[in-house]
Order: structure tokens, then C-alpha cells, then sequence
């Protein structure tokens, strides 16, 4: 799985930006960081919560960008 410079604004605040990083298969990452900071948003563009402003997310080969949570458990 890999983000590719996502980035999320609600109206008056830059949640995240420009946030890329990648997570192989069968390890283990931990997100930590102050309250406020887009731990929670970062993983609610994962689940299909919320819609990235930009970036991309890429898991094998396939980009997608999540409509809905179902959309997101249906590609695992």
C-alpha cells in the first residue's frame, strides 16, 4: 500500500498535505503524532470516510480513490 502525496483541506484548515509513504506486505507501522496532527484523517481517506483533495492511494498495482467504505472493503 502506498500514499502518494495526499492531501485532505476541510474549509478553514489544511488537515494534511502532501503525505507519502509506503507499507509492504506483512509489516508493521505505527501512526503517532500530537492531537490534531491527521492521524485520524489520514486513516479515514484509507477507509472511504473522506475523499483526498489530491494525492493518490495505491495498493499492488491499482490506484484507487474511495467513494465509500464499501468500496474500500471490497478491495481489501
Amino acid at each position: 500500500m502506498r500514499f502518494n502525496g495526499i492531501g485532505k483541506v476541510f474549509p478553514g484548515v489544511k488537515a494534511l498535505s502532501d503525505i507519502s509513504f509506503e507499507a509492504r506486505p506483512g509489516s508493521v507501522h505505527a501512526l503517532m503524532g500530537e492531537n490534531g496532527a491527521g492521524k485520524s484523517t489520514l486513516l479515514k481517506i484509507l477507509g472511504g470516510s473522506y475523499q483526498p483533495n489530491s494525492g493518490t492511494l495505491q495498493i499492488g498495482e491499482h490506484s484507487y480513490q474511495f467513494k465509500s467504505t464499501a468500496e474500500s472493503i471490497a478491495a481489501g
